[in-house]
């Protein structure tokens, strides 16, 4: 079926943390409350990885089912949901993965949070690569561990690993586990194989667990190919944790369901362990599971149709900087729907800058300096929206800039 992605949902009232709330920028003031009428000069949220299109219907025809049953007690996943999980894997990318390896959580942040407290103590230090999704600083806070970043390089909006760096790094004995963004985010780079390979040798040989945060692997543009990292051969599956969920790829972030896949037994024992220590393992949400089984056994379509369309907006989006405000530069979106944004050229300071794209042309992006200070200057753009949305948002900025 062909899906309207134009369409404009109306998202107030369901309690959405992207229109209804807004954490705000460290310097820009009160922020006034979000309206979803682009027909007003409400502001715009383009934050939060979260899409503005419906689910695909096979998903909600499957959720309308499982309500109609009306008994909503404690509930496991079935032989058909494990079935749609490890399917979806060997169709997408080609990876066999047995059901024995899959440990679902609520959501990959917890996951994290998780895997911090089983392999860590307080004190042990944990690798990461800045700018990083920020919810990994405070996984590794928590458990009273110390962040080590071996920060991605950058020239001419293009990021890469500093294997040089990340060497000295891994090195460090205090070192017991990496949380590996792949693909990136915020900076929109899908990992060659090349690249994969010789990180995770160099996490092997310092014997540092390796935690593939995977939640953004089937949002892929055009010409570039996931690697799963646990492929990469039976070295690199045994010494790493994947995270995977249908949230981003399907707009189920609500639904808090993820599963990580532990192909080393040992390891998954010992995570499982913590798990259940927590109180969390055992039932999972029933319209979660109902959805997630819906969305990998019939929502290709919808994906293919998203994709396409995120892609386009991508190209307008960078079309209209370099015809309208060539001071801004976007890093190439290789994959995910959010795209990096460097506006240092304005010569703003971070004060200045959340005034004029919160307060002034009242467009609501995540700033860049929640992800390290390396973001500090930059700007991360949702593209999963209409594009009647992206336009006008585009056009607030102009505007703004124009007066600078």
């Amino acid at each position: 079926m062909k899906y309207d992605l134009d369409r404009i949902i109306d998202r107030e009232g369901t309690g959405s943390v992207k229109w209804e709330m807004y954490r705000g920028g460290s310097n820009a003031g009160p922020i006034t409350p979000v309206d979803t009428s682009l027909a007003s000069d409400d502001p715009i949220p383009m934050w939060v990885a979260d899409m503005d299109f419906a689910c695909p219907k096979p998903v909600l025809d499957a959720l309308s089912e499982r309500v109609r049953h009306g008994i909503f007690g404690y509930t496991s996943a079935s032989d058909g949901y494990y079935d749609a999980v490890t399917g979806w894997f060997k169709k997408r990318h080609g990876w066999d993965v047995s059901k024995k390896w899959i440990t679902s959580t609520p959501g990959v942040v917890p996951a994290l949070h998780f895997a911090v407290k089983t392999w860590c103590q307080p004190g042990d230090k944990v690798l990461i690569q800045r700018p990083v999704y920020y919810p990994f600083f405070r996984a590794i806070t928590n458990g009273g561990c110390e962040i080590v970043s071996s920060n991605l390089t950058e020239e001419d909006g293009y990021y890469q690993m500093d294997f040089e760096d990340l060497e000295k790094r891994a090195s460090d004995p205090k070192v017991k586990i990496s949380l590996l963004c792949s693909p990136h985010n915020p900076v929109g780079r899908v990992w060659t194989v090349d690249e994969l390979r010789q990180y995770g040798e160099i996490c092997n040989h310092h014997g540092v667990i390796v935690i593939a945060d995977e939640i953004h692997a089937d949002l892929m543009m055009p010409g570039f190919t996931f690697q799963p990292y646990a492929m990469l051969g039976r070295e690199f599956a045994n010494n790493g944790i994947v995270c995977t969920a249908p949230s981003k790829t399907f707009n189920l972030a609500g639904m808090h369901l993820s599963n990580l896949v532990i192909p080393n037994p040992d390891l998954k024992q010992a995570y499982d362990a913590y798990m259940f220590e927590t109180g969390v393992a055992g039932g999972l949400n029933p319209l979660a599971l109902v959805a997630t089984e819906a969305a990998y056994l019939h929502g290709e379509e919808w994906l293919t149709q998203v994709m396409k369309y995120i892609h386009d907006n991508y190209l307008i989006m960078r079309e209209y900087l370099a015809e309208n405000l060539p001071q801004l530069c976007a890093s190439e979106l290789q994959g995910t729907y959010l795209a990096w944004i460097d506006f240092r050229e304005l010569g703003l300071n971070q004060a200045a800058l959340e005034k004029m794209t919160q307060l002034d042309a009242k467009v609501l992006f995540d700033e860049g300096h929640i992800f390290g200070k390396e973001g500090f200057g930059f700007e991360r753009i949702n593209l999963a929206c209409p594009r009647s949305v992206l336009s006008l948002a585009l056009n607030r900025l102009k505007m703004q800039i124009e007066k600078l």
